[in-house]
């Protein structure tokens, strides 16, 4: 069975409902697209901490729920880390975080797998907060699996673009594919966005895939531009779209192999990504599609 190894923090969305209280939603990044990528029907392990809160209780519950592989997580008695949500008029969702020494950012080389997986997908607030972030992106810089890098941009969590950007640039020299959303890159490069990818690709990334909401997705590679429509579907909330569109990505790689991933190949992966995440879109909070739901979509 080809395994996944997914990289980052699991933490605790608190998700505005009618009525002003705010309901907890497992969360994170990663988390959400370890659940998208065990529902896709592959062996996703979530590398990452889960505290021993009832906060931590529950997503141990939703992600082994979900069929996600929880024997290589840190196990600790720091709290869990927090994302306060607001929802726009439109759906979209933006956070207020409360992180700072939980164990959902306790990365550290005393505990991180020796293993090899066949994918290692990392990304979100873990590759940014450290100590934690260079301690994983040491980790990171052993595996010689391909490895999809999300940065999930946060301007909440650090406002200050150079600190974000060099965050993000060291992750650019160990990553295979790169996915972000236009507005991620629009904050971290303004005009500058596509010479910006074009370097990513000069520099060994192989795809970067931009997710840009009802436009739907670009993928550039060398000499190559790839584009794909969004599906449309009633929208709920864009919670954990992107993750299921990652986890989507990681499923090509699995079943085409990266040096495979062009011209038509890339756009019936990317394709599939926008239906995956229009199913997610289409129901509150990060609910990514089994592989049964994506297929009779």
């Amino acid at each position: 069975m080809r395994s996944v190894y997914v990289a980052g923090e699991a933490l605790m969305d608190l998700i505005p409902v009618a009525g002003g209280d705010r309901v907890p939603m497992v969360g994170g990044g990663p988390a959400n697209t370890a659940k998208a990528v065990a529902r896709l029907g592959y062996t996703a392990y979530f590398i990452g901490g889960i505290s021993s809160d009832g906060y931590g209780k529950a997503i141990e519950d939703e992600l082994s729920a979900s069929g996600v592989d929880l024997s290589l997580v840190y196990r600790g008695d720091e709290s869990t880390a927090l994302a306060i949500a607001t929802i726009d008029e439109n759906g979209l969702a933006k956070y207020d975080f409360e992180l700072e020494g939980t164990a959902s950012f306790a990365f550290d080389a005393s505990w991180l797998p020796s293993g090899e997986p066949d994918v290692i997908h990392v990304g979100s607030v873990a590759t940014l907060i450290e100590p934690g972030s260079s301690a994983l992106h040491e980790w990171v810089s052993t595996k010689s699996a391909p490895v999809i890098f999300d940065p999930n941009v946060r301007p909440s969590i650090q406002s200050e673009k150079s600190v974000y950007r060099a965050a993000v640039e060291r992750w650019i020299d160990v990553a295979t594919i790169v996915k972000l959303s236009e507005d991620d890159l629009n904050f971290l490069y303004g005009d500058s966005a596509d010479s910006v990818v074009s370097s990513w690709l000069d520099r060994g990334v192989s795809i970067v895939v931009v997710t840009r909401a009802e436009k739907g997705l670009k993928a550039y590679s060398q000499g190559d531009l790839v584009e794909v429509p969004a599906v449309k579907v009633d929208l709920v909330d864009s919670v954990g779209a992107g993750d299921t569109i990652g986890a989507v990505l990681v499923e090509g790689v699995l079943n085409h192999g990266v040096e495979n991933l062009a011209g038509e190949t890339l756009r019936s992966v990317l394709s599939r990504a926008a239906k995956a995440a229009a199913i997610t879109c289409s129901r509150a909070g990060a609910n990514p599609p089994s592989r049964e739901e994506l297929e009779a979509f």
